[in-house]
């Protein structure tokens, strides 16, 4: 399995596929909670024209994942390549909370400019230490919601860029709950806005199909489409520095929609993400099932610029360059993704674990006996507020007293059961599976020096019953 295969292979192995003459320029657009609802994805409401251009121009990917379901951590798990118990970011990183890498991480923008890549960010960063993520030029304080702004940052930055490679993250607020609905006042008399009609959105399965949740996704839908119209702005000026012929695209979202029973889980709906990967040299209108992470965007990013992975004392990256991978629709080896999470807010301590293969997904609550804690931008929604309110049993179609309480272990069938409704782990018929899932967590818990292998080191385990 390709999860444990020494990933410094590939700091002694340039990747000569894609070679080319020219500057090897990457941009990392990442958007704020965005789950599967563009219409690549299959949403047959949404608006999303640019992303489903970029789709065509690239490869889209069926089964990307994101290592954990919460934003500052993910984000660090992108620019990093490493799992959140090995970089030390556990949870959320401003105000309050206040978590970050541990001093000795090195992320992407520090290892591409020793590439002689100019590199910069526009908008959300919420990682640190500052130490570890050295940008040329940041540009942060604007309106995460202006797409007009955004992209004079970014014809601002192609200029400054010069004849050097440059590496640019993109990270917009959209589609991130603000303070009141999702930030879509201010636009109220724009008349590129598109809005929605709150009867036509399509309502996941993990909520309940009301009024209130109706006009809550319907809002959300408002603010995706507003991002991808600054994607359009983003791609024109890449077009008009004559430079987009020559850049790596890749498109992700930080975490699952920012609703009950997706964003902080690591059930489907929190980190089954959508990943568009497009550039010069690499396949055009391509589908690929291969099972990858975000933990490999970090390793892929410094295989195109030519460029080794970090190697520390402390433990090594397990990712692995998705390039390798891009002409194949079901590669072989890439049959397995890990997961895990501990905070969001500071909190809301929640640890869990989970891998994920072609056909099972275990997931492992490693507090389980305490109630899950909610995210307060979740607990506050009206999609929230209305099963509270209303005193409902069910949230869609798992019960409130499910999702609120937990077992130790949750073992799905995703081919038959891809909402992860019914936990097969006490079934005696998957006493085989749920065995050999445990043995893979564990050893990649060990391989990836986790802390929480403490629970191994006495006779009665954690996962024993």
């Amino acid at each position: 399995m390709r999860r444990f295969l020494p990933i410094l292979i590939l700091a002694l192995i340039p990747t000569s596929a894609f070679a080319q003459t020219k500057p090897k320029n990457v941009v990392l657009i990442i958007a704020d909670d965005l789950g599967m609802q563009l219409g690549c994805y299959g949403d047959r409401v949404i608006h999303s024209p640019n992303l489903d251009a970029l789709a065509k121009r690239g490869t889209r990917f069926t089964r990307a994942y994101a290592a954990v379901a919460s934003c500052s951590p993910s984000r660090a798990t992108i620019l990093t390549g490493l799992h959140t118990h090995q970089n030390g970011q556990y949870g959320l990183q401003h105000a309050t909370h206040k978590q970050e890498c541990y001093p000795w991480v090195r992320g992407l923008p520090n290892l591409l400019r020793q590439l002689g890549y100019f590199t910069g960010l526009i908008g959300k960063f919420h990682t640190g230490p500052n130490a570890s993520f050295q940008f040329d030029r940041l540009m942060l304080k604007t309106n995460g919601r202006d797409m007009n702004r955004f992209a004079q940052h970014a014809h601002d930055f192609l200029k400054a860029s010069g004849k050097k490679p440059f590496f640019l993250v993109v990270g917009y607020q959209d589609p991130h709950r603000a303070a009141k609905g999702f930030g879509n006042e201010p636009f109220a008399k724009d008349p590129k806005e598109v809005k929605y009609d709150p009867k036509k959105v399509i309502v996941p399965y993990h909520l309940v199909d009301c009024d209130a949740v109706r006009k809550d996704l319907a809002e959300y839908y408002q603010a995706i489409t507003r991002m991808d119209r600054g994607i359009g702005l983003i791609i024109e000026e890449l077009r008009a520095a004559g430079v987009l012929d020559d850049t790596l695209i890749i498109f992700i979202s930080d975490n699952g929609i920012p609703f009950p029973g997706a964003k902080t889980t690591l059930y489907n709906a929190g980190i089954h993400l959508p990943m568009l990967i497009a550039g010069p040299g690499l396949p055009k209108g391509n589908t690929s099932d291969a099972l990858v992470s975000y933990i490999d965007l970090a390793p892929t990013i410094l295989d195109w610029a030519g460029g080794k992975v970090p190697t520390y004392k402390q433990t090594k990256l397990s990712g692995t360059s998705i390039l390798q991978v891009l002409n194949g629709h079901n590669p072989k080896g890439w049959d397995a993704v890990f997961g895990s999470h501990q905070f969001h807010e500071i909190t809301m301590y929640y640890p869990m674990r989970t891998i994920i293969t072609r056909k099972y997904k275990l997931i492992v609550n490693l507090d389980h006996k305490k109630e899950y804690p909610f995210a307060s931008d979740l607990w506050a929604s009206p999609s929230w507020q209305h099963v509270r309110i209303n005193k409902l049993k069910m949230m869609g179609a798992r019960s409130v007293a499910s999702f609120l309480q937990r077992p130790r272990e949750e073992l799905y069938d995703l081919t038959s059961d891809p909402n992860e409704l019914k936990n097969l782990a006490a079934l005696p018929e998957h006493a085989g599976t749920l065995a050999d899932l445990r043995q893979r967590l564990r050893a990649w818990q060990t391989a990836t020096n986790d802390p929480w292998t403490i629970l191994y080191r006495e006779e009665k385990s954690a996962y024993n019953k």
